[in-house]
């Protein structure tokens, strides 16, 4: 659940640790789609047959699906601030991709406030540390630092 936040109490939260989000279990069927909506079609993603023969054992999530499940995740361990009536997405600083998803196996997203800084009235960008951690795996799927503004009344 988001955890709803004073715009007056933003410097307590630079450095929060969010509590980890539950586990998401990757399926073929949603590799299948991924590959279907970006036309990234590559044998590692969508042929178990082939991807077995590969390094991987079998098939593996695109990058990019372990990406865009952040805006999943966020849901979970969000911090808003009282007031909001939109959020945006501005992007990435970092963005690494350091271990295979493979296809059956659960991802779960650790985030880390980095920063809240109030540019305009009302508006407030923030700057979050993600983790996604594979399920039994040494090193997580990805790592990045994730940008983001809540617009607030």
């Amino acid at each position: 659940m988001p955890q709803m936040i004073n715009k007056t109490e933003i410097e307590q939260y630079v450095g929060h640790v969010c509590e980890p989000t539950s586990w998401f279990e990757v399926t073929q069927e949603q590799v299948n789609e991924f590959a279907d909506c970006t036309l990234d079609r590559q044998f590692i993603h969508i042929d178990p047959v082939a991807a077995a023969n590969t390094p991987f054992g079998g098939t593996i999530a695109h990058g990019f699906l372990t990406l865009s499940m952040l805006s999943y995740f966020s849901e979970s361990y969000n911090l808003l601030i009282e007031g909001i009536y939109m959020g945006v997405n501005k992007g990435f600083d970092k963005v690494r991709f350091v271990a295979p998803v493979r296809v059956g196996s659960k991802i779960r997203c650790h985030a880390t406030i980095l920063g809240i800084t109030e540019k305009r009235p009302g508006q407030f960008d923030f700057k979050v540390e993600i983790t996604v951690e594979i399920e039994g795996g040494d090193k997580p799927a990805l790592v990045a630092e994730w940008l983001s503004v809540q617009m607030v009344h």
